[in-house]
């Protein structure tokens, strides 16, 4: 039954990502693959209410449009001062999907009045874990979170999305600032996937 796996995403880091959860836990037969990979298929928008919801839809949807296991995720920035927001609005938050610069510029500047004591905020990343059964498909989900808090401006050049203003607890660095590495054994998703190390496991034993 183990073999290739969808990641519900077009982006190479995120299979990168988690190539590398699965070398680090010693999981051998999973092959991950993006949408890329698969015939196009109806993708639901994202409309739930929390992070969870989000990637539990989009991997479920995975699933049932593949035959293939699915793993989705849906993560962003949830900033205290902000009332968690942008939470599951982060990747729109300036309006347009994806425009990581506008994004990232709009939060500085709604925070620009912010004493640094009060600019505490979390990567938080939800992921799931579709696997076909039947006429239905088994859906684990699971939350990490990674503290931390927001500069005054933009840092580094790796990473992608909010990474260049979070910097971790107890660090100085942003996130972008950090090799990849550093980020997988400390960030949201890599807390997250590393949290799915035993469905996967179970999946590749299969």
């Amino acid at each position: 039954m183990a073999g290739r796996v969808l990641v519900a995403s077009r982006n190479a880091k995120k299979l990168r990502e988690l190539q590398r959860v699965l070398d680090a836990a010693d999981i051998a037969g999973i092959e991950p693959v993006g949408l890329d990979a698969v015939p196009p298929y109806p993708e639901a928008p994202e409309t739930g209410a929390t992070f969870e919801e989000n990637a539990a839809a989009k991997a479920r949807d995975g699933a049932l449009a593949t035959g293939m296991a699915c793993i989705a995720d849906d993560s962003g920035l949830e900033i205290d001062a902000l009332n968690g927001m942008p939470g599951v609005l982060s990747a729109r938050w300036s309006g347009t999907h994806g425009d990581d610069g506008a994004n990232t510029a709009l939060v500085l500047a709604q925070l620009s009045d912010v004493p640094d004591e009060r600019r505490g905020a979390a990567f938080v990343s939800a992921c799931a874990f579709a696997v076909p059964d039947g006429d239905d498909v088994a859906v684990t989900v699971v939350r990490g979170e990674w503290r931390g808090a927001i500069a005054r401006a933009p840092r580094g050049e790796n990473g992608f999305g909010y990474d260049p203003v979070f910097v971790p607890e107890a660090g100085d660095r942003t996130a972008a600032e950090l090799s990849a590495e550093e980020k997988d054994a400390a960030s949201h998703r890599g807390r997250a996937l590393t949290l799915l190390v035993p469905a996967l496991a179970a999946f590749a034993g299969s």
